[in-house]
């Protein structure tokens, strides 16, 4: 979902490259991309593979409509032959690529793009922007989920970013394992439940607390969540409890001292025979506040700012390099950004029992297979047809069993070295 066409994502540093090229007759030379991460952000354990599902679809989009080329054209940032290459552009490469809700690390190639030099280089900045944003997004999402210890989590963050963006998020986080979402695009487009409370202004809006949750109640019934902290939390649990019975099914609390007012509310909501009504607290929650409050009486999360954000870190930091040209391996020796030359093919090699233990990354070759060996990528693009990705339930599942699969000390919130090691095998 984005507000542009998705032609128009593309940097104008590629179309540079592309009107060089087209010019000293380079375009057509045969060429692999890489997307890969050269670090974890600080403090992650793991990445999450997010964002291959929604590439289909902008990829099937890209194109160069008459209104985009004559902006190009009348802003003097391509030529006539380029403009012409544009108009007729339509991607007719290759794109493999981890599954979606895989885990990846450093090294590991997560997205492998095959075509022309031209044609692979202008899918650049879309590929990156989308796939840079839904991995941030999935693995803090993951790491909230881990904190949760089994109780849901919903999303809430639409009001934290960009409207596209917001989208995009409530997807990632599904994906990731939180149980619902508060945007209604996210549910309409890619079934995601759906859930709401209402916020302080509706109790506001009314005379009286007590005013305001009538109202709600008569609307939705008793199987809806009250917001109780607007005024005063005991007093607004005796009115929740008060107007909707003890059958009332969920409490909001979205201030204050979580842990002790958790307690607190559990308490009394008991001692009101509301010992079913559930207790959901939200404000500002990451995977670290949620981890603290593992041994209180909370039922449910909401999570917004923290998770649309990457928690900390916004981007997976991922890379789209050239790895081969016409088949010949091809590096890059900068101090700090030195790649690995070749089109890689990678394996995630596990215990007997399904602990993975290490993942193996052939240049230009294919790692030897062993028992409990899993290949790990996938065609998404073959001669430019795209195929369809894998539902989005299904994904949901593969990371929730990727996550079983890695040593527990991969799921500390703590900082360390990445779960499992990669390792590299370069070109003979």
């Amino acid at each position: 979902m984005t507000a542009y066409p998705p032609a128009l994502l593309t940097d104008q540093y590629e179309l540079t490259m592309v009107s060089a090229a087209l010019k000293d007759g380079t375009a057509d030379r045969r060429c692999v991309f890489e997307v890969f991460a050269r670090r974890l952000p600080s403090g992650r354990r793991y990445g999450v593979v997010a964002g291959p599902g929604r590439l289909g679809e902008l990829i099937r989009d890209f194109h160069f409509a008459e209104p985009e080329v004559e902006f190009l054209l009348r802003a003097g940032i391509v030529d006539e032959t380029t403009a012409r290459w544009l108009s007729a552009y339509r991607f007719t490469g290759d794109i493999d690529g981890y599954a979606e809700g895989e885990l990846f690390f450093p090294g590991s190639p997560i997205l492998t793009v095959s075509g022309t030099f031209a044609e692979c280089v202008v899918l650049e900045t879309m590929l990156l922007s989308v796939l840079n944003h839904d991995c941030a997004v999935a693995a803090a999402a993951a790491r909230m989920v881990t904190a949760a210890r089994g109780r849901p989590i919903i999303e809430m963050g639409s009001r934290r970013t960009h409207e596209a963006a917001a989208v995009a998020a409530a997807r990632a986080s599904y994906l990731a394992g939180f149980a619902s979402t508060s945007n209604l695009a996210a549910g309409a487009k890619y079934g995601i439940p759906t859930t709401g409370t209402s916020a302080h202004a509706f109790t506001l809006l009314h005379d009286d607390e007590s005013a305001a949750f009538a109202s709600q109640v008569a609307a939705l019934g008793k199987n809806t969540t009250l917001l109780v902290d607007t005024y005063d939390i005991a007093q607004g649990i005796r009115n929740a409890i008060a107007v909707a019975g003890p059958d009332l099914r969920a409490v909001r609390i979205d201030s204050g001292d979580l842990s002790v007012l958790a307690q607190h509310s559990r308490e009394l909501l008991d001692s009101l025979g509301a010992t079913e009504t559930k207790i959901i607290v939200s404000g500002d929650m990451d995977e670290y506040s949620i981890a603290t409050l593992a041994a209180e009486p909370v039922d449910m999360y909401g999570a917004g700012t923290a998770v649309v954000s990457g928690s900390g870190a916004p981007t997976a930091g991922l890379v789209y390099k050239l790895v081969e040209v016409e088949g010949r391996p091809v590096v890059k020796r900068s101090e700090n950004k030195a790649t690995v030359g070749g089109r890689k093919t990678a394996i995630r090699r596990h215990k007997p029992t399904g602990t993975a233990t290490e993942e193996i990354v052939v240049s230009q070759g294919v790692p030897d297979h062993r028992p409990n060996d899993r290949l790990l990528q996938r065609s998404y693009v073959a001669g430019g047809t795209v195929i369809d990705a894998a539902p989005l339930a299904e994904a949901r599942e593969h990371l929730r069993q990727c996550l079983i699969s890695i040593p527990w000390e991969g799921l500390k919130l703590s900082a360390g070295d990445p779960a499992i090691p990669v390792t590299v095998v370069p070109t003979a």
